[in-house]
């Protein structure tokens, strides 16, 4: 049993030794790379390595650089603070040296405030360039290479400043920067962006500031109120060609609170999205729903607005290379609430009050992520199947193409301003790794692509994964469902093994052939069971119609798509039908808990943050509108039947399996009395059943340390009541993970000898 669980931080005692199962603590050593900065010429990148620390439950970051011709092999680390953090490396506009926001002089009373530094990618020592007195926010160059921009000050006051790069390079010592103060904006500044021609700086800030508001909170009255009102938030701008840096008011409707903007590459347009000014619009989930787009022309500050849509959201702005085009993406019908298939709508800039055309012939959703040079395709990243793809969509015909055909999940991106293609990219056997290509035209070509990262090399060194592959199968109403499969390790044919059903939440989303799947699924496989990932009717990826297929009728056809899934693998001969267990989280939850009620062909669930009553869970929620669309579109307070009849605990008498229920206490997106209740209900019929409630107020489970606590308690529960072994969970199998086995040897999962 402890050998199970051993993290990637202990390797037997002799090397090349056999392989060994993946372990749930295994993820918890999984170092990631991010924040990806390309150089001016294009020819390195920078990037962070985040490193977990599982015994002290802190992680810690540096920073990194690669060439990008030559990948991993040139990789070489730049910052090596044990216990502080580097985060967010930029490069100067002239190359060859960069800016970084690092915590290595915070003062012990600020551990966690970030200042700039500066440092030669070749090396040398960094050097502290900023002395914010309440540190450094966010940070950029101007275009033009003549200065370097920050935000800092307190919460809701942070103001910009700027050092002049010239200085920067100069080495002059961090005493005589003096930095200019760009803003003193009564309200504070929030997001912001330099102009492209570096003229302008444009930035969002409330229109007023409740002063006792922030007192109250100061005192110790932190009473919260729901759907609290928010002042307005308007745009602005700065002139940095006068030395006064004067600010300008671009938006003025009160009625409007802007949420987020984008520039054109010409620097005459700017693309932003507002929220109507109403209390009960403007929270998590309606905010989406009743923003529209708008346009401005910086030659005369005009606004248009381009869309006037309730209930339905649409992306942000975005600018053909030319600034000639305009391009937003929202639901094939914008006249009201639904689920189809997202489309890109296109438009002259200059065309005022014209219409949009639609275009995107894909049966998925389409998007505006970045263009070809030429203006003439957008290309985006969408699910297919099992897998993620980059596709291509001709602008003038609306035609939509696959760029790449792996057998993973692939994300592209290209560099602003180099234009070089990063490429995100999992599998099953290879954990996320950052990857580029020379060209387009190189990029459906796999072999061409040149690796920049691999920052858990251990993983192939150490770690036995079971097969990973997309299964499909026919629903009992004839209509194909697919989804993803994992073998047991050492899987041999004709054996039978215990089944697990991972069910994703979502619904709208789906599980893919990416590296250690939905719930630790490869921890699974190294001991012994199969897992199947169903991409149940409501899921992405397999057509609008298949999206759409519980609308109306919510667990149904899902539940019924789930099942013969576990009947087609018990008829492959791979299944023990007498040996299964079914867990979930969120969507999954729900689906566990409609499992728990009507069928009793399951030995054990685990039940993550489920519905058990949606009468109830309705206003408990911070999310409505796309619940009563699933639900039949009426609301409860008019049809409590559609809802009820849809609730798993309307059946809890039917119960008979062993249910593990899981939740954060204060989960806003499915609240805890819905696993209060189903606890409650499943105790009172008499079912075994625990409920484990984490700290929190987040839909999923915040910290490492109780992430595990969740993952190694449920497969506990599935030994015991699947297997037959075990004594259930105890804590001190997660104790146990904090001890240093005397006889084992540590793995350096930093790659060092």
């Amino acid at each position: 049993m402890l050998l199970s669980l051993l993290s990637a931080a202990v390797l037997q005692a002799q090397g090349g030794a056999a392989k060994r199962p993946m372990t749930f603590l295994d993820a918890q050593y999984l170092r990631s790379a991010g924040a990806p900065a390309v150089s001016p010429d294009g020819k390195q990148l920078l990037y962070t390595v985040n490193t977990p620390d599982w015994k002290e439950a802190t992680s810690q970051s540096d920073i990194h650089v690669v060439a990008t011709d030559r990948g991993v092999a040139s990789s070489r680390q730049l910052t090596f603070t044990t216990t502080k953090n580097e985060g967010s490396p930029r490069w100067a506009p002239t190359g060859g040296w960069f800016v970084f926001t690092s915590n290595r002089e915070a003062p012990a009373a600020s551990g966690s405030q970030q200042q700039l530094f500066m440092m030669r990618a070749d090396g040398g020592e960094a050097r502290r360039i900023t002395n914010a007195a309440q540190g450094v926010s966010t940070f950029a160059f101007t275009k033009d290479g003549q200065w370097l921009v920050y935000r800092s000050g307190k919460a809701t006051e942070e103001q910009l400043y700027a050092l002049p790069v010239a200085m920067l390079a100069a080495g002059t010592p961090l005493d005589s920067l003096v930095p200019a103060q760009l803003t003193k904006h009564r309200t504070g500044v929030g997001e912001w962006r330099v102009a492209p021609d570096s003229k302008r700086i444009y930035f969002l800030s409330a229109d007023t500031v409740d002063t006792d508001e922030r007192l109250r909170r100061e005192k110790r009255f932190t009473v919260n109120i729901r759907n609290q009102e928010e002042p307005t938030v308007s745009l602005w701008a700065i002139d940095l060609t006068s030395p006064a840096y004067p600010t300008s008011r671009l938006t003025r409707d009160t009625g409007m609170a802007v949420t987020g903007f984008t520039v054109s590459p010409d620097g005459r347009w700017i693309g932003f999205n507002a929220v109507p000014n109403n209390r009960y619009k403007r929270n998590i989930t309606e905010e989406g729903i009743y923003a529209d787009v708008f346009l401005l022309d910086t030659q005369g500050n005009g606004i248009e607005r381009l869309t006037t849509n309730d209930e339905n959201g649409e992306s942000p702005l975005s600018f053909s290379p030319d600034s000639r085009t305009i391009a937003f993406s929202g639901s094939d019908d914008l006249m009201k609430y639904n689920m189809k298939n997202r489309r890109v709508y296109v438009r002259d800039v200059a065309a005022k009050g014209a219409p949009f055309r639609k275009i995107g012939d894909l049966d998925g959703d389409v998007s505006a992520e970045f263009w070809s040079a030429d203006g003439r395709t957008i290309y985006f990243n969408e699910g297919l199947k099992a897998t993620q793809q980059l596709f291509a969509m001709d602008v003038a015909t609306g035609k939509v193409k696959p760029v790449t055909a792996v057998q993973g999940v692939v994300s592209v991106a290209q560099d602003a301003d180099t234009k070089r293609l990063l490429i995100n990219y999992q599998d099953p056997v290879t954990p996320p790794a950052l990857y580029t290509v020379a060209s387009l035209l190189e990029l459906p070509k796999k072999a061409a692509w040149v690796q920049l990262t691999d920052v858990n090399p251990w993983v192939r060194e150490q770690i036995a994964l079971g097969e990973e592959t997309e299964v499909t199968w026919t629903s009992t109403d004839g209509k194909p469902v697919g989804g993803v499969l994992v073998k047991p390790v050492g899987y041999e044919p004709g054996k039978k093994y215990p089944l697990l059903v991972a069910i994703h939440g979502g619904p709208a989303a789906a599980d893919q052939l990416s590296f250690n799947g939905g719930y630790g699924a490869q921890v699974y496989a190294g001991q012994g069971w199969a897992v199947l990932m169903p991409n149940y009717r409501g899921s992405t990826n397999y057509g609008e119609a298949h999206k759409n297929g519980i609308v109306g009728n919510y667990f149904d056809p899902g539940y019924q798509d789930i099942m013969t899934g576990v009947d087609h693998l018990i008829g492959t001969g791979l299944v023990d039908s007498t040996k299964m267990g079914v867990l979930g989280w969120s969507a999954g939850g729900h689906w566990s808990n409609w499992i728990l009620t009507h069928t009793t062909r399951f030995k054990a669930i685990s039940s993550g943050a489920g519905t058990s009553n949606w009468i109830s869970m309705y206003a408990q929620s911070d999310v409505q509108r796309n619940r009563q669309h699933y639900l039949g579109d009426k609301l409860p307070y008019d049809d409590f039947d559609a809802y009820w009849r849809q609730s798993p605990i309307q059946f809890i008498r039917n119960a008979r399996t062993p249910t593990m229920i899981h939740v954060v206490e204060g989960d806003p997106r499915v609240p805890s009395p819905q696993s209060v209740e189903l606890h409650m209900g499943l105790k009172r019929v008499g079912v075994p059943t625990e409920l484990f409630m984490y700290p929190g107020a987040s839909h999923g489970i915040p910290d490492a340390r109780n992430r595990l606590v969740k993952s190694m308690s449920e497969m506990a529960w599935m030994d015991y009541y699947v297997l037959g072994k075990g004594n259930k969970f105890s804590w001190r199998q997660v104790l146990e993970t904090l001890e240093d086995p005397k006889a084992e040897k540590k793995v350096d999962v930093k790659g060092n000898n």
